[in-house]
C-alpha cells in the first residue's frame, strides 16, 4: 500500500496543471533546531514533499555539499533517531507528505521493525532507500506496506527496462525517482530534458508518478526537467547550499527565499 497523502498531493497538483516540488534537507544541519526550522520554512514556502536526511558517515550516493553536510549533521547530534523526531514535530503543525531519505545502514542498526513503527507513528509517509536493491528487504517492504509507507524507488539512466521493471514489481509506491545522472548529487551537467521524458515514460511503464532528481538547482532547470514530462522536481544540493551561504540564523529565509522561486517554475 502506498501513503494517501503522496497520492493525492500528486492528484492535487495534476489537477492544477502543475508539478510536485520535493526539498530535501538533512536533519541536524547545521544544528538539529536550524534544521527543523529550515524544514518548516520551504513547506511554508511552497514546497510539496519534504525529504528528510538521515546523516551517514558513508553518503556513497551524495557529492561533496550533502557529504559535508552529513558530517556536520552528525557532530551536531543528527541521526535516524532526531529525523524521526523532527517529522513528529513537523507533522504536530503541518500535513504535507513526507519521505525519510536514508541508506540501509542506520536501518538496520535501528531496527527495521523499529524504524517502520516509528516512522509511522511520527507521522511519516514513505522511506528512501538509497542502498537498497530489489532483491533484498523483504521484510521492511511488508511492514512498510502494512502501515501505509511508501517504497521510493531510485532508478539511473544506466538501468535498462527490464531491470526497471524488477525495481518497479519490488512494491515500488508513492513515486519513482528518477535520477538525472550517473553519478552523485549536486556535481556535473544534468541532461535535464532527456531525464523528464524518460521520467514519463517510466511513469507510462508503472503507473506510478516519476520525478527527477540529482541535477536541479535552480528554476530554470526545474523547469526543464518538469517541462519534458516529470511528475515533479526533486531539489537538495541547492537548498543545502542555501543553508551554508551566511549566517545560522538566517538560512531558513533563504531556504524559503529559493523554494518560492523553485515553486513558481513547476
Amino acid at each position: 500500500m502506498s501513503s494517501p497523502r503522496i497520492r493525492q498531493k500528486f492528484e492535487a497538483r495534476r489537477a492544477e496543471g502543475k508539478k510536485v516540488l520535493i526539498a530535501y534537507l538533512t536533519v541536524g544541519y547545521p544544528n538539529l533546531e536550524v534544521s527543523y526550522e529550515c524544514a518548516l520554512a520551504a513547506l511554508e514556502a511552497g514546497a510539496d514533499i519534504l525529504e528528510l536526511g538521515v546523516p551517514f558517515s558513508d553518503p556513497t550516493a551524495d557529492g561533496p555539499v550533502i557529504a559535508k553536510a552529513s558530517f556536520e549533521a552528525i557532530q551536531s547530534g543528527g541521526s535516524l533517531k532526531a529525523a524521526i523526531a523532527l517529522g513528529a514535530r513537523l507533522r504536530k503543525v503541518r500535513q504535507e507528505p513526507m519521505v525519510l531519505f536514508s541508506y540501509y545502514n542506520p536501518i538496520l542498526s535501528y531496527g527495521e521493525a523499529k524504524a517502520v513503527s516509528d516512522w509511522a507513528e511520527a507521522g511519516g509517509d514513505g522511506l528512501l532507500l538509497v542502498d537498497l536493491p530489489p532483491e533484498e528487504g523483504d521484510s521492511l517492504r511488508a511492514q512498510a506496506s502494512a502501515r501505509e509507507l511508501s517504497i521510493i524507488p531510485l532508478i539511473a539512466p544506466t538501468t535498462d527496462e527490464a531491470r526497471a521493471k524488477k525495481i518497479l514489481e519490488r512494491g515500488a509506491s508513492g513515486f519513482i525517482y528518477y535520477v538525472s545522472v550517473a553519478g552523485v548529487t549536486g556535481t556535473g551537467t544534468a541532461p535535464l530534458a532527456e531525464a523528464g521524458a524518460h521520467a514519463a515514460e517510466l511513469e507510462r511503464l508503472s503507473s506510478i508518478p516519476a520525478v527527477v532528481g540529482f541535477g536541479i538547482g535552480s528554476p530554470e532547470q526545474a523547469r526543464q526537467a518538469a517541462g519534458a514530462g516529470a511528475s515533479g522536481v526533486v531539489v537538495g544540493t541547492a537548498l543545502i547550499r542555501a543553508v551554508a551561504a551566511g549566517d545560522p540564523s538566517d538560512a531558513p529565509r533563504r531556504v524559503a527565499d529559493l523554494v518560492r522561486a523553485l515553486r513558481a517554475a513547476v
